[in-house]
């Protein structure tokens, strides 16, 4: 068998490989990372920083991850089973894990995406959550088009990259216009806010167990909402990871 196809696959892979690492050093050289936390040059997140993240910890409930001192279902579980089966957070949404959230968000620092990514990706392996396809929550077009990327979006590529998982960025869509969750007063406003507001756009999912992926989880009424919709196209289950939880 002639092997030279492969050996050129090789060389052009290293070579791709040496061209990165060259411009990620010429990026630092330029722009040098520096932590979120307090500003010291080297990384996203020094090690003093990541010693102090708000890691959000058991026992939680196991459908919405909130703290439930129990470990049982919360009493809003209990009264709202809704359509997702389980969301879990890897922080507490406050200090650190915040400021790198809202980096990433508003500041256009899509650079710290991998990053978060990892905590999302060892959160997964912990909980022992799987999943056949990886879909990030989508944003209202309009809002994409200003901000000009899906922050979600973004964690679900580097997360689909650390447990080669495959994404599909497009397929969920906002099926119409609604309040920003932020302006919304309370649980119950929330719901309603979003009930009905997404689509399945692509293949049915039958059979399916589908992993949402976001940047903060809230309520989980924008989780809950999603996952109705991708359960209407025919998936068995969807669980959610999200960077951060309000508490």
């Amino acid at each position: 068998m002639n092997s030279a196809p492969a050996a050129t696959r090789a060389r052009t892979f290293a070579v791709v490989i040496r061209v990165r690492d060259v411009v990620d050093l010429a990026l630092d050289c330029f722009f040098p990372r520096a932590c979120v936390g307090c500003g010291r040059i080297g990384s996203y997140m020094c090690s003093c920083c990541e010693a102090d993240l708000p890691f959000l910890v058991g026992p939680l409930c196991p459908r919405c991850g909130q703290p439930q001192i129990s470990g049982i279902l919360c009493a809003s579980c209990a009264v709202h089973p809704g359509s997702i089966e389980a969301i879990r957070s890897v922080f507490r949404f406050e200090g650190t894990a915040r400021r790198a959230v809202h980096e990433l968000k508003y500041h256009n620092l899509r650079a710290i995406a991998p990053t978060l990514a990892s905590y999302i990706a060892t959160c997964m392996t912990e909980a022992g959550m799987t999943a056949d396809v990886m879909v990030p929550v989508p944003l209202h077009p309009s809002h994409e088009r200003l901000r000009g990327y899906n922050q979600a979006a973004i964690l679900a590529r580097e997360v689909g990259k650390l447990h080669n998982m495959r994404v599909l960025p497009r397929s969920l869509r906002r099926a119409g216009t609604s309040t920003s969750q932020v302006r919304t007063k309370n649980v119950e406003e929330r719901r309603r806010n979003v009930r009905g507001a997404f689509r399945w756009a692509d293949s049915p999912l039958l059979g399916s167990t589908v992993m949402l992926i976001d940047d903060v989880c809230t309520t989980g009424a924008t989780l809950d909402a999603c996952a109705s919709a991708i359960r209407e196209a025919g998936a068995t289950r969807v669980v959610a990871l999200t960077v951060a939880r309000e508490v």
